[in-house]
């Protein structure tokens, strides 16, 4: 359901991107350390009766990487810019994780893209945000680009395990890791760790009043990546948004609970 098999070059960057289902599109955009696969449990039902677009940020996933490329927050919401444009979508509904939260944000509050409703999920909007891991890589990125491959597996386990509330079984695991493995994935994986900037959400924070939409927003109470407690700042920030906080699921509730997104969604964008 989710395979990103098409491509479209951006500015000499190539973004993997596919399509599923049929009816009235809503555009999914992942976060950080995943891929459009992060959608595999919730796309099947929401394609019986949408279009789903989706794709791979630069630098993410089947999308291109390369040494010195930029894969922050302030290049992602250009290329999700770009991507509608070349879907020709003017007024998608659009469901966001995590990084792809503040893509989002961006994306409509400084580039001008419009939404007919944002649904967000645990995203990365309000400070402060970033593990003690995230500010550890920072400042050691070229140490931790050259461990050896069965460290740097043991490391992408550990990460990933502690986005999720249930444990993860290897086959669920090894499509969030496989990306990042081998002589472009590693060093891709810690670049853009080491890009991560608060300055990026700091930039749009004080413009979230000014949002032109309709939000929803998703947030798992046992989130240990980002406390719930920003979910009712980012709430409060927002003019028109509704939180629900998912019992049962951390940060990566597209697996601990993609019945509550499902959910969410289709009530969402039924208006």
């Amino acid at each position: 359901m989710i395979s990103p098999t098409q491509e479209f070059d951006w500015n000499g960057t190539s973004i993997a991107w596919g399509m599923a289902g049929s009816g009235p599109p809503i555009v999914l955009v992942h976060g950080t350390p995943f891929s459009s696969h992060v959608w595999h449990r919730v796309a099947p039902e929401l394609a019986r009766d949408h279009t789903l677009y989706f794709y791979d940020l630069p630098g993410y996933g089947r999308s291109g990487k390369r040494e010195g490329q930029d894969v922050s927050l302030g290049v992602q919401d250009k290329a999700l810019a770009a991507m509608l444009a070349f879907w020709k979508l003017k007024r998608p509904n659009i469901v966001a994780h995590d990084f792809g939260g503040a893509t989002a944000l961006r994306a409509h509050l400084i580039d001008g893209c419009d939404y007919e409703r944002l649904l967000l999920i645990d995203p990365v909007a309000v400070r402060p945000w970033g593990s003690p891991f995230v500010q550890h890589v920072r400042q050691h990125e070229d140490a931790f680009a050259g461990v050896p491959e069965y460290i740097q597996a043991a490391i992408l386990k550990a990460y990933v395990s502690g986005a999720a509330a249930r444990p993860l079984s290897d086959s669920d695991m090894e499509p969030y890791i496989a990306p990042w493995m081998g002589p472009v994935g590693q060093p891709a994986f810690y670049r853009q760790i080491a890009q991560m900037d608060q300055r990026f959400t700091d930039e749009v924070e004080p413009l979230y009043s000014e949002f032109r939409c309709p939000v929803a927003l998703l947030w798992g109470e046992e989130d240990r990546w980002i406390s719930p407690r920003s979910a009712h700042k980012l709430a409060a920030m927002l003019p028109d948004c509704t939180l629900s906080l998912v019992p049962g699921s951390g940060h990566l509730m597209q697996e601990d609970a993609p019945e509550a997104i499902v959910a969410a969604a289709l009530r969402f964008f039924a208006g």
